[in-house]
């Protein structure tokens, strides 16, 4: 459910990293938010689910802003440093390739959801987190939090939090459990098959 969720709903966070220049966290997700929804609203095409304009989108405006190494070794847990730097390198390829689906498929789905943007929650100077609701009408309010960190390149998401379950943990149950049954390299054999599933997926409905 929690995955569910995340897939329709999280499509919302960030644009252009050079717009953004010397925002604070809250005033970057809010600005990136509203740019990305009017793009949406302004492309036909990626409305009509338009694979490759959503792609496109998703390289341009959302990885830019996530720290896609952090997150794999959080997801992965216990098991990160038994990992060799190849194993590491190849896990966090394939864990951002799934994100990147995870979104592209999210952007397809946006129906006029309204974002509402809640008072910032700071753990640290360094690390804050970002919080959200996602309304729409007939459904209750879900929220999305966003946990980020201040780096030399900028604020980068390391987590997200949907209605309370954290993206890297509900990532890591699965995790742990396919390098029990079958290793580091089973664990990439996995994501690198479940990623041509869903790129399969996409191709197929895009034909349809």
């Amino acid at each position: 459910m929690m995955m569910k969720l995340f897939s329709a709903l999280c499509f919302s966070l960030f644009a252009h990293a050079a717009a953004a220049q010397g925002l604070g966290p809250d005033a970057l997700v809010k600005s990136i938010t509203n740019e990305v929804i009017a793009i949406i609203k302004a492309d036909k095409d990626i409305q009509a689910g338009h694979q490759k304009k959503i792609n496109d989108l998703v390289d341009a405006k959302v990885l830019p802003h996530f720290n896609f190494s952090r997150m794999t070794a959080l997801a992965v847990g216990r098991n990160w440093p038994k990992a060799t730097p190849e194993q590491q390198k190849a896990l966090t390829g394939e864990f951002r390739t799934l994100l990147v689906r995870t979104y592209s498929s999210a952007l397809s789905a946006y129906k006029n959801q309204v974002i509402e943007f809640r008072p910032l929650r700071a753990a640290a100077d360094t690390e804050v987190t970002v919080r959200t609701q996602v309304k729409q009408s007939g459904t209750e309010p879900i929220s999305i939090d966003y946990s980020m960190e201040q780096t030399p390149n900028g604020w980068k998401v390391f987590d997200v939090v949907v209605g309370g379950v954290s993206l890297v943990t509900n990532y890591r149950e699965t995790f742990n459990a396919e390098i029990r049954d079958g290793g580091i390299d089973g664990l990439v054999k996995s994501l690198a098959s479940k990623n041509r599933s869903l790129e399969n997926t996409q191709a197929s409905s895009k034909s349809k």
